[in-house]
Order: C-alpha cells, then sequence, then structure tokens
C-alpha cells in the first residue's frame, strides 16, 4: 500500500486514508511503501497473492483509483476469499486493476 507522496495525502480528498489502512490491516497483513511512482493512479494497493496463490502461479495485483470505502470492501472480500492464484479477482475490481510501468535503474 503507498502511502507517501500522493498515495493517502490530502491531495486525494475525500478519502478516509486512516480508515482505509486500518480496514485492510483487520483483514490481512499490510506493508506500506514509499511511493510507488505512479501517482495518476492514487491510492494505489498491490495484493500480493498467498503461498498457495504463488504456488499457483500469481502474480502481484496493482489496484489503483481506490478511493472509496466499496473498493476497499472488495479488496477485503477478495483477500479473505484467498486472493490472486486462489480465488478469481472479483469483476469489480477489474475496473482498479492496471499494469505498473516498468521501474528504471538507478545509473
Amino acid at each position: 500500500m503507498c502511502r507517501d507522496c500522493c498515495c493517502g495525502s490530502p491531495k486525494v480528498t475525500g478519502v478516509d486514508h486512516a480508515a482505509q489502512t486500518a480496514r485492510l490491516r483487520a483483514e490481512a497483513p499490510v506493508r506500506v511503501s514509499a511511493c510507488l511512482d505512479v501517482c495518476d493512479q492514487a491510492n494505489v494497493i498491490v495484493v500480493q497473492p498467498s503461498a498457495e496463490g504463488r504456488a499457483a502461479g500469481a502474480r502481484p495485483v496493482w489496484l489503483g483509483l481506490v478511493n472509496d470505502a466499496d473498493a476497499t470492501e472488495d479488496i477485503v472480500a477478495w483477500v479473505r476469499a484467498g486472493g490472486p492464484g486462489v480465488a478469481p479477482r472479483p469483476e469489480i475490481l477489474d475496473l482498479y486493476a492496471f499494469t505498473p510501468p516498468r521501474r528504471r535503474a538507478v545509473s
């Protein structure tokens, strides 16, 4: 979960960022990160697959513009069901899913 620069800041209005973080933490381990360099998608949440999901070949799923309680609850329900590689992603979350740009190596 990005909580730097734009994500989790007053730049994204109308969102109770602390409540969103607390809600997700109530259901699953949450790692808060520095800026993920996709500020145009704030708020960004990356759902990591469980060990079972990774064994099934699942990759992390990036979700952007997660700026309302309903979207947060959809993520919670998916994670509770098993998440990537275990439970199918709810169609509504397809609206939030995006492919992050490749990170450039620092030279």
